[in-house]
């Protein structure tokens, strides 16, 4: 499957990760929601099965990171809603042609590139719905259609057996790819104490910030690879 975009929606991140306020202090939680995005970030960038990615975002420190990194910006939907942002990525998508859509968030830290190439490799020929549910299979981590619209997505907090449902009822019998690092976002206290218990551990931006606040039980091995646009 070639021609693949991933589509990245990032809300503003000075009130990003809200949910989280009984164990970080806003500025923590600002730090955090900012590692993790380049995490993700950097994960997709080594894709090399990607063409792209798009990032809806009106966060000033997102769009300053992703100009650094060459990537592209889109404003339009961007206060919308995870759903809503989503979807203005999929309309520029739709509008230039593309042959499909990989939306991923940016809370996913532990997510792999080798996990992404794994994904794309396991979706069907359009039109076809893959999908990556988070590891408590209420919500859906990763969704990968072709073409960009062929499903009408509505993400949530229980939102993974109703895509599975949307595609079926499209016609589309869906391909489900189960992946930890993908399967792991940080949305409530109980996650971020999944995340730091996890074994084998992955040395992340987001591991060496949480161990900046204290939060770390074991020292990270060493720093985190530079983010840099890619060649």
């Amino acid at each position: 499957m070639k021609d693949i975009w991933a589509v990245v929606p990032v809300k503003e991140i000075d009130g990003a990760k809200h949910r989280l306020s009984a164990m970080l202090t806003p500025p923590q939680r600002q730090a955090l929601a900012g590692a993790m995005l380049r995490d993700v970030l950097r994960a997709l960038l080594a894709v090399r099965e990607l063409a792209g990615i798009l990032v809806v975002t009106l966060d000033p420190h997102a769009t300053e990171l992703c100009r650094t990194l060459g990537l592209r910006v889109v404003t339009d939907g961007a206060r919308d809603g995870h759903t809503g942002a989503v979807e203005a990525g999929g309309r520029v998508l739709l509008a230039e042609g593309r042959g499909g859509m990989l939306t991923v968030p940016g809370d996913i830290p532990r997510i792999q590139a080798e996990e992404v190439s794994r994904l794309i490799a396991a979706h069907l020929p359009g039109p076809s719905f893959t999908i990556v549910p988070a590891h408590d299979e209420l919500g859906s981590n990763a969704v990968l259609l072709s073409p960009p619209n062929v499903v009408k997505l509505r993400f949530g907090e229980d939102s993974y057996f109703p895509h599975l449902d949307a595609a079926r009822k499209a016609g589309i019998e869906p391909t489900v790819v189960r992946l930890a690092g993908i399967g792991m976002d940080i949305d409530l206290p109980a996650d971020l104490d999944r995340f730091l218990a996890l074994e084998p551990r992955i040395e992340t931006e987001t591991l060496a910030c949480l161990e900046s606040m204290g939060l770390c039980p074991k020292p990270c091995k060493g720093a985190v690879a530079p983010l840099n646009p890619p060649t």
